[in-house]
Order: C-alpha cells, then structure tokens, then sequence
C-alpha cells in the first residue's frame, strides 16, 4: 500500500525531544486496515518513507486512536525540515524487504 500526505512537524517531549508527523485521520484508517498483516507488536507499523530526497526505513507508532512518522535527526538536517513546517510524506506501508540470505555451507 502506497499513501502521500501532508502534515505539521509537532514535537513530542518524552525522556528525549522526537519530532513527528501525525497521519491525517483517512489516511490512518486506510493503515488501520492494513496493520494487522505488517505489524510486529505494540501497534507499530513498518514502512518506507520519503519526505523530499530523502528515504528511510521507520515505524509508524500508534498514537490517540492514530499514527504518527517520527523523522530522524538526519532527515530533518538533510532536508531543513523545523518544527511547524509542514512536509509532504510519501508511505510505502510494510517497509523494504531485507535482501536474501545465501545458505550457508
């Protein structure tokens, strides 16, 4: 499943400050309906996502009822992302799969 949206960066202040986009509510329904078969525990849901040039691997976290993207420190720098911008986030729902595995011998 593949999903563009539009959100305000917020911050989330726990033991260390996180930066996050929350999913607007039609678009966490449509992950809502999907998680099930991705998820890994504690509602979390991996993905792929690009916000500008950059691409990187997450999870989606659970949070009131929805979902919110955490941006790393490094894709904020790469694409001047601030707190209150709003940024266009491209999802691919279930993240990348891993390369395959040689046996071994």
């Amino acid at each position: 499943m593949e999903l563009t949206f539009s959100g305000e960066v917020v911050e989330w202040r726990g033991p260390a400050p996180y930066r996050f986009v929350a999913l607007p509510p039609d678009v966490a329904a449509d992950v809502q309906q999907a998680a099930a078969a991705v998820t890994y525990g504690w509602g979390m849901v991996p993905a792929t996502l690009r916000v500008g040039g950059t691409t990187w691997t997450t999870s989606l976290w659970p949070r009131q009822g929805g979902y919110v993207v955490p941006l790393k420190d490094a894709v904020r720098r790469a694409e001047g992302i601030e707190l209150g911008d709003v940024v266009e986030v491209h999802l691919v729902l279930g993240g990348q799969s891993p390369p395959p595995q040689r046996p071994r011998r």
